[in-house]
C-alpha cells in the first residue's frame, strides 16, 4: 500500500479509535460514580447548569476519558502508520488536545481540572503511547 495513504488511514483510525474510547469511558462513569443529585448531563445546556453540583471525583472520569483515549488513538496509528510514526501519534494528540480546550471552553470546569487535562491527558499520553507501541511495533 502507498505509504501515505497507509499513514492517512492510520490517523484516521486512530482517530476514530480514540473517540470511541473516549466516548465509552464517558458513557459508563454514571454506572461508577453517580452524578450529582439534580445534575442533568444528557445534554450540553444540563451539564452547564449544575457543573457547580460536581465534586473532584467527577471529574476523574472525564480525565481517564481524555487520557485513554487519546493514548488508544496515537497507539494505533503508530501501529498502523509505516513511517514518521512519532509524528502522527503527535497529531492524534493534537487533535485530541484541540477537543479538550473546545470542552473547557464550552463547560464551566474548575480551573484545577482545567490546567490537569490540558497539560497531563493529551501530549503526555501521546507520547507514552509512541513509546510504547513503538517499541512493541519494531519487536515484531
Amino acid at each position: 500500500m502507498n505509504p501515505i495513504l497507509r499513514n492517512t488511514l492510520a490517523v484516521i483510525t486512530g482517530l476514530f479509535v480514540g473517540s470511541i474510547v473516549n466516548m465509552a469511558i464517558i458513557l459508563m462513569s454514571s454506572s461508577v460514580i453517580p452524578p450529582p443529585n439534580g445534575a442533568d448531563v444528557t445534554t450540553m445546556e444540563g451539564l452547564k447548569a449544575t457543573m457547580h453540583l460536581f465534586e473532584p471525583k467527577h471529574f476523574l472520569f472525564p480525565f481517564l476519558a481524555h487520557a485513554i483515549g487519546t493514548f488508544a488513538g496515537a497507539g494505533t496509528t503508530v501501529l498502523i502508520a509505516i513511517s514518521n510514526k512519532t509524528k502522527l501519534g503527535l497529531v492524534i494528540g493534537a487533535f485530541f488536545l484541540l477537543g479538550g480546550i473546545v470542552n473547557v471552553c464550552s463547560l464551566p470546569s474548575p480551573v484545577w481540572f482545567t490546567i490537569t487535562d490540558l497539560f497531563f491527558a493529551y501530549i503526555p499520553t501521546a507520547y507514552l503511547a509512541i513509546k510504547w507501541f513503538a517499541k512493541k511495533d519494531s519487536k515484531s
